[in-house]
């Protein structure tokens, strides 16, 4: 389809060349308006994740295997706002690619490692959730800061391997004209990145969040029984509220994830010219708001997070032994899922003594109340 001016003349992206492919004419009004949002996106997603960046490096208290690969998550969707979306949105707006075709290929690789990452970060908070609410006892041991950094850095160099050897064996397509960046992969190569960049990851994390819902459930469930029965006795009483808040903290990171990851995916077994071009601009954005939508989910959910803001927003981070400010983290660090687990532990200690030993159940009811206030509604 060619697109004309006002005075009927098409225009090329590359006029001087007879292959050029053609440019579409827009408005000054539609040029500033879709720069001035894909701006902000960009902005918006460079600025959440740099917060996180900047709190979770500076804060020693913050150092732990759990924010670890929040960090992780967070520097890889960062590089996204900060290369991947500006490039997108220029090739977008001005509807050629004015980059050559050896940055093609390197934008691609760029492209594809940042996204890869961020998934691997996903799955890895899952694995790590999923090891401190299952097996909690063996969590200090088996989930150390040296282990997991080993494992985020693993992570990283996979992505990269995997990324080059998809960017070696792709090919450009022929039937293209000059001024696209269109990579095309053999089915067979389609069918391996569906599998183990899309259906294998989330469908663990899908797996390990449920299996974590599960035995919450199941968790809350005994407490309650416990409390019916009147064989133990405890200050206070466990809310509901923390059993209905972890699930809809969990129902939302899956469904925010699938909501951004599966229409980028359902592309990858389609042929690009039988879906509209505005319909694929729109599900590709979609795929790339979800590095916007990460540190939302994963630490503005944390009231250590919401403090780490002010102390940066204030400068105050510049003050001498800043690195070392309390923020309260042993008290506010853990989200409800992490506050109904002690809860459930210590009540399984009681269920071991029977509730007989006179002193453990005083321990068990201070253990219980502490915890309890460790994050106030």
């Amino acid at each position: 389809m060619a697109y004309e001016t006002e005075d009927h003349e098409i225009q090329y992206c590359f006029p001087a060349i007879n292959s050029s492919c053609i440019k579409e004419n827009r408005s000054s009004y539609d040029y500033s308006l879709l720069y001035m949002f894909f701006s902000l996106l960009s902005a918006s997603t460079v600025f959440l994740n740099l917060l996180v960046v900047i709190s979770i490096s500076h804060f020693k208290k913050l150092h732990t295997p759990t924010n670890l690969i929040i960090l992780s998550l967070a520097v890889a969707d960062m590089l996204v706002g900060l290369i991947i979306m500006p490039i997108q949105a220029i090739k977008l707006i001005e509807t050629c690619w004015y980059f050559g075709d050896t940055f093609c290929r390197l934008f691609m690789l760029i492209m594809g490692l940042l996204l890869s990452a961020s998934l691997s970060n996903l799955v890895l908070i899952a694995i790590d959730r999923f090891v401190a609410v299952c097996h909690p006892l063996q969590y200090p041991q088996k989930i150390t800061i040296i282990r997991m950094l080993f494992i985020v850095c693993l992570c990283w160099f996979v992505s990269s391997a995997y990324n080059i050897a998809i960017v070696i064996n792709i090919s450009h397509r022929t039937d293209v004209c000059y001024g696209e960046c269109i990579i095309m992969l053999t089915f067979k190569w389609r069918i391996i990145d569906l599998i183990f960049s899309f259906l294998f990851p989330c469908t663990l994390i899908i797996t390990l969040h449920l299996r974590i819902f599960y035995i919450a459930q199941k968790q809350v469930k005994v407490i309650n029984s416990l409390m019916k029965s009147g064989k133990c006795v405890m200050e206070g009483s466990v809310r509901r509220k923390s059993e209905s808040k972890a699930a809809l903290t969990l129902g939302i990171i899956v469904a925010i994830h699938l909501l951004c990851w599966i229409p980028y995916y359902i592309l990858t077994l389609t042929e690009n010219t039988a879906i509209p071009p505005t319909i694929l601009y729109c599900l590709i954005w979609v795929f790339y708001v979800n590095s916007c939508v990460n540190p939302l989910i994963y630490a503005l959910f944390y009231p250590w997070f919401r403090k780490s803001i002010k102390y940066i927003l204030t400068l105050r981070i510049f003050q001498p032994a800043s690195s070392r400010s309390c923020l309260n983290v042993s008290r506010e660090n853990a989200p409800d899922m992490n506050r109904m687990f002690y809860m459930c532990f210590f009540f399984f200690i009681a269920i071991s003594m029977d509730c007989v030993s006179e002193p453990a159940g005083d321990y068990l009811n201070l253990s219980i109340q502490q915890v309890s206030h460790c994050n106030p509604p």
